[in-house]
């Protein structure tokens, strides 16, 4: 890959899905630095075995996926100041085989797009019910054209930085309200038809999915408040009745 393309990898507790996700990026001249929020299974070891420089989000703030993303993405600039788009990957997934290529082409003939994604598919999704559930959530984004990107995305660092990046105080969507900030901003963001990552939901209990559905229930009200009507999600017309 070119120099001037970065990663940042965030996660906290994913045991063996770090090492997967680490090892499905291509090693070369891109920057790749990992977040980690607080993990006590060993991940910050996995990451510096894996080569991989880490950081480890300290105490003094409450700990989040947009602050991990954001610090993730200063460090990032700080350090090599060439990335001029950055790749945010959560530890839970894996990218698939030519992606960043594909995303940085699109970024580099298209100026007028600051951000881009592409195709989710769930790694066993009959693992499970929940797991299948995830697999028709992803299904149900590719049908939908204001659906936002969730965590895994290309962005252009300069639009990321002109928006301030991601806002801590969201605590869950806040890929959907960058998103929406990044659009009202004049920039377009655009899902291609490639595949992205492959995803490891590992959900077996129902009590793992009725946190992650509270989780999304107040991303919802959380958003619709600041923003004053509910983000262009594709989720949120079946989380709004949910609750």
């Amino acid at each position: 890959m070119p120099e001037d393309v970065g990663i940042v990898v965030i996660g906290r507790n994913e045991g063996e899905r770090l090492v997967r996700c680490l090892r499905s990026i291509p090693r070369g001249s891109c920057a790749v630095r990992y977040v980690d929020s607080g993990s006590t299974d060993g991940s910050l070891e996995r990451a510096r075995d894996q080569g991989v420089e880490v950081l480890e989000l300290g105490p003094e703030r409450p700990h989040c996926a947009a602050r991990a993303r954001s610090e993730g993405f200063d460090l990032l600039m700080r350090e090599h100041s060439q990335v001029r788009y950055v790749q945010f990957i959560d530890g839970d997934c894996e990218l698939a085989v030519g992606w960043l290529e594909r995303a940085r082409q699109t970024l580099e003939q298209h100026p007028d797009v600051v951000a881009v994604h592409g195709r989710v598919h769930e790694r066993s999704p009959d693992l499970s019910p929940y797991n299948r559930l995830h697999e028709m959530e992803w299904e149900a984004a590719e049908r939908s054209d204001q659906a936002c990107f969730g965590g895994n995305f290309m962005v252009r660092a300069e639009a990321f930085a002109a928006i301030g990046g991601f806002d801590p105080a969201v605590i869950a969507a806040e890929d959907d309200d960058l998103a929406l900030r990044l659009r009202r901003r004049g920039g377009r963001v655009e899902r291609l038809a490639d595949s992205m990552v492959l995803h490891d939901a590992a959900m077996t209990r129902f009590s793992q999915w009725w946190r992650r559905s509270v989780r999304l229930g107040h991303a919802y009200a959380q958003l619709s408040d600041m923003h004053g009507e509910a983000p262009e999600r594709y989720f949120v017309p079946h989380e709004s009745r949910r609750f």
